[in-house]
């Protein structure tokens, strides 16, 4: 049966990768560049959006986490796979941490889906000749709302509401990974819940060289280098 399209929501047209021809032509033009928030949060590491969270990027990734198209994992972690090699150079293997979901988002997700979104990407910068891998070394717990705090507040229960996970992964050498350290989102906002993840990955003595996110809200702003 014919679906809808993931960016737009037109009915009744030929898809690629669950878009229409215009929405695949407005992706495929996407350029990932540096995002900040105004102002970001101590901490907050360089950072580099896919685009906007606008139009048929802001579709398909609804589309992906809201509405069930698994399917949309491969071309939203080919765009991500742009953004973490505008960090990562080509001659390192590059170490990728999805946000972690917490148990109650992956119930309703039916998974956790930055984890698989990130499986894709690991795949795509191998194909472009990278070492790529991906470690989750991170739990989320429940979250409090944090909507009527301020920045400083939101970043608080943020950080508190990760943990490290016990546990000696491949990856480690030496109490360091052996590679560069991207963190990878879907959206990112305020800037907190990136900046949480570092914080507590720096903790466990993991350098991160920065984040790669799909999509920077209108609250952002960009900026000329990273």
């Amino acid at each position: 049966m014919p679906g809808e399209c993931a960016g737009c929501g037109a009915e009744r047209v030929p898809l690629t990768y669950g878009t229409c021809a215009a929405c695949v032509a407005e992706l495929e033009a996407l350029r990932p560049r540096p995002a900040a928030p105004t102002p970001p949060p101590a901490g907050f590491p360089a950072c580099v959006t896919v685009g906007e969270y606008s139009g048929a990027l802001r579709g398909a990734l609804l589309a992906y986490k809201e509405k069930g198209r698994h399917r949309l994992a491969r071309p939203l972690g080919v765009l991500l796979a742009g953004a973490v090699a505008a960090l990562a150079p080509r001659d390192r293997p590059v170490v990728l941490v999805p946000v972690p979901s917490t148990a109650a988002a992956r119930r309703q997700r039916h998974g956790d889906h930055m984890a698989r979104m990130a499986a894709c990407t690991v795949r795509r910068l191998r194909s472009a000749g990278y070492t790529a891998s991906v470690f989750q070394p991170l739990q989320a717990l429940p979250r409090p709302d944090s909507t009527s705090l301020d920045a400083a507040g939101r970043l608080t229960v943020a950080v508190n509401s990760l943990r490290i996970v016990p546990r000696i992964g491949v990856l480690r050498r030496g109490g360091r990974i052996g590679g560069t350290l991207v963190v990878t989102d879907d959206i990112v906002t305020t800037g907190a819940t990136v900046t949480a993840v570092v914080r507590r990955l720096e903790e466990a003595d993991m350098q991160v060289k920065g984040a790669a996110v799909l999509a920077a809200t209108q609250l952002r702003r960009t900026v000329s280098g990273i």
